[in-house]
């Protein structure tokens, strides 16, 4: 099971009933950010989360509606006893970014360790996240995510005790070790089926649609998406600006075929987003307009 809340859904500025842009996602005990906009320790605690399993924070790119709020993180971060270290991820340039911001907040309990990065497309493995990070479109350099979780195979009972394989070594070879005993060898896929399906998530924001969205984000379980401007004449202010549309948006999940779609990162001008949802629901029928603490639990689809 994966947690999934927007915790923020504001862009540019913060609202009364509209934080900054976050993120936040809870998988096997390990939380993960993305973003940290202004009030984002405020909405996570009106979500009722912890700020201690914070093992990971992505970046996309350093405009302060993404960065402002990270210095404060870290000091409550600090101040929940944690000592273990907290991955940060970001475009190049990012230590040089916490650092400067660190000024405010210069004693951690922890260690900080940097991903910087820079190539178009890049992975990394953390706690169980499988985080596949791809450059968009922006008037910086930024990135999207997509978020992996994936599922490995049945165990094959009957195939185990055809091979005679003693019963004391099925859950190591579960968890994917290798084991020799007796001189014999014992490998996983001995007795592992192929892998399930997983569950996946992609989220970007502050670009113009690009290829790269559509590929990373196909047949995501959730697609969280930029929806700068909801008005049909503001197509050449989301060109100027490099931002998106919610049909531009619509269109993105339609391609991509995802299940579901939430938007985001709104104007402040965009006082009522929801009432534009039903004009592009006929590009991509399962959209909704996000608000701030909106989650779900996605559940691994039954065998």
């Amino acid at each position: 099971m994966l947690d999934v809340c927007l915790l923020g859904t504001s862009g540019m500025l913060p609202l009364p009933n509209r934080w900054l842009t976050s993120l936040m996602t809870r998988f096997n005990g390990s939380s993960l950010l993305i973003d940290c906009g202004e009030g984002t320790q405020i909405a996570i605690k009106e979500k009722g989360w912890s700020f201690h399993p914070i093992d990971a924070i992505c970046f996309t790119h350093y405009h302060a509606d993404h960065i402002s709020g990270l210095p404060g993180l870290l000091l409550t971060i600090g101040n929940s006893d944690r000592t273990e270290p907290v991955t940060i991820i970001g475009p190049k340039g990012l230590s040089r970014v916490v650092s400067a911001l660190r000024v405010i907040a210069p004693e951690l309990p922890f260690e900080l360790k940097f991903i910087e990065l820079s190539k178009p497309q890049e992975h990394i493995c953390i706690n169980g996240y499988e985080i596949d990070a791809f450059k968009v479109s922006h008037t910086v350099t930024c990135y999207g995510y997509t978020i992996n979780i994936p599922r490995i195979g049945k165990f094959d009972v009957e195939r185990a005790r055809q091979l005679q394989i003693p019963q004391r070594l099925w859950n190591k070879l579960q968890h994917g070790n290798i084991i020799e005993e007796n001189g014999s060898i014992y490998t996983p896929d001995m007795v592992m089926g192929a892998p399930r399906k997983g569950l996946k998530i992609t989220y970007c924001t502050d670009t113009r649609p690009v290829p790269a969205i559509i590929e990373n984000a196909k047949n995501a379980d959730l697609f969280i998406c930029e929806g700068m401007y909801g008005e049909e004449d503001k197509d050449s202010k989301a060109k100027e600006n490099k931002h998106m549309t919610f049909s531009e948006a619509a269109a993105l999940a339609r391609d991509a075929q995802v299940k579901e779609m939430w938007l985001t990162h709104f104007s402040p001008s965009l006082v009522r987003p929801e009432d534009y949802i039903p004009g592009i629901q006929k590009i991509f029928k399962n959209v909704a307009a996000g608000v701030d603490g909106k989650s779900v639990k996605l559940q691994f689809d039954e065998d």
